[in-house]
């Protein structure tokens, strides 16, 4: 099966289905669902609609990227900027270092929301984690490095586990924006 549509030829990226398997549809639908709830969570919030039409938007994007596998372009544009640049045999301590900064970045990111948010980040961590915990893993899968391609494609009890992570981290906001419709009524 081809488990891939993006087309790279030639050291070039062309836009296609970056995942046409049902897992990958159903992943794609479940982040557009979970964008709708977000999105309804901002109407129905006037405090804090910002938060929930930001999540959901960001939602949109994750799922846009789901299917045209940007990240292949963005290992793409990196390859040969490591080829050009002539440190292409060294890319694994900079994919290591990459790594490291986008965890520190992500850290730091979810310290100053919650500074930001005081008290309301009680209210949040739950879309917060979830939210942090997909961005950490698309852009980890985006690094391309061979031991965790290896791990995201382990199987238990038939999933794989980059299906697990990604619907788990989609099923953190799900469930935050469910509480919140419900808790609203």
């Amino acid at each position: 099966m081809i488990k891939y549509l993006i087309i790279v030829v030639d050291n070039s990226w062309k836009p296609g289905n970056g995942d046409p398997t049902i897992m990958g549809w159903l992943t794609v639908f479940f982040y557009f669902i979970t964008a709708f709830l977000c999105f309804k969570c901002g109407q129905k919030n006037d405090k804090n609609n910002l938060i929930w039409w930001g999540l959901a938007f960001i939602l949109v994007l994750l799922g846009i990227n789901k299917q045209l596998d940007l990240q292949s372009w963005f290992t793409l544009i990196g390859k040969k900027m490591a080829i050009e640049q002539g440190w292409y045999e060294k890319r694994r301590i900079v994919q290591k270092d990459f790594i490291i900064g986008l965890i520190a970045i992500s850290c730091a990111s979810v310290m100053f929301i919650m500074q930001w948010m005081g008290t309301k980040i009680k209210h949040f961590l739950l879309p917060l984690l979830g939210l942090t915990f997909l961005v950490i893993f698309i852009l980890i899968r985006a690094t391309s490095f061979h031991h965790v391609d290896q791990l995201l494609g382990w199987n238990i009890g038939g999933m794989q586990m980059n299906w697990l992570l990604e619907l788990g981290g989609i099923s953190c906001l799900a469930i935050a924006a469910i509480k919140e419709i419900f808790a609203s009524k």
